[in-house]
């Protein structure tokens, strides 16, 4: 047991380090960046194609789709309007670690994006351990999940700064109650914002899309004061 924990820990070690160079690269391009967080299905990439459509023609955006076999997320956002995006595979690994990502932000022009999004592999446990140099992590969850889900998973609750309810459209087929899962979330992080959305109706969308926008402003403009 000893030789394990030691291992996690130089494991976690180096990926701060690469995160922390992470985050100095992208605030030195004033870029914002989320790490999207969920368990799979929940409709991380759905989001994704709806923001990706709003978003894309008002700001630069990058995106890197990590999944554990296929490609077919960063292809679904790329018909969604995505114009610079990247898969990441990652064989079987279950979350998205530093490495990974500045292999890819690599493969971009970092003085050319204003906002980057991480789509990390549908995971709740593993991706809450690590740093990959985001301003903030984003946890989805949604109404065919159980809301015991931050209970379940308080790591990625407790390190996540907003919580999107996803398939509101599907409220009440289901035991799933919406203020019990706001009331477990508050609990185990009483400032996690607290977002709703239905991306098959389009409801809440915009709320989504307005408050992305204004992070990403907020940080140009903090940039420049300093």
């Amino acid at each position: 047991m000893p030789e394990k924990i030691t291992l996690e820990k130089k494991v976690l070690s180096e990926n701060d380090a690469l995160a922390s160079n992470l985050r100095k690269t992208f605030d030195e391009n004033n870029i914002f960046v989320i790490n999207l967080v969920s368990s799979p299905g929940s409709g991380k990439t759905s989001l994704l194609e709806k923001t990706l459509a709003k978003l894309d023609e008002k700001f630069r955006v990058a995106l890197v789709a990590g999944d554990v076999q296929t490609e077919n997320d960063a292809d679904r956002i790329k018909k969604a309007g995505g114009t610079m995006v990247r898969p990441i595979v990652t064989g079987g690994s279950c979350h998205l670690d530093a490495r990974m990502i500045k292999k890819s932000i690599d493969q971009f022009d970092v003085t050319n994006i204003d906002l980057f999004i991480i789509e990390n592999v549908g995971n709740l446990v593993c991706p809450s351990s690590y740093d990959l140099g985001e301003d903030m992590k984003i946890v989805l969850i949604s109404t065919t999940e159980g809301d015991d889900k931050p209970l379940k998973y308080p790591g990625m609750f407790r390190k996540s700064s907003v919580m999107v309810i996803n398939k509101i459209d599907l409220l009440g087929f289901s035991e799933f109650e919406l203020k019990k899962v706001k009331d477990n979330a508050h609990q185990i992080n009483g400032s996690l914002e607290i977002m709703e959305t239905s991306c098959r109706t389009g409801e809440g969308i915009d709320v989504w899309v307005n408050w992305l926008q204004e992070q990403v402003i907020k940080k140009k403009n903090n940039s420049s004061k300093s």
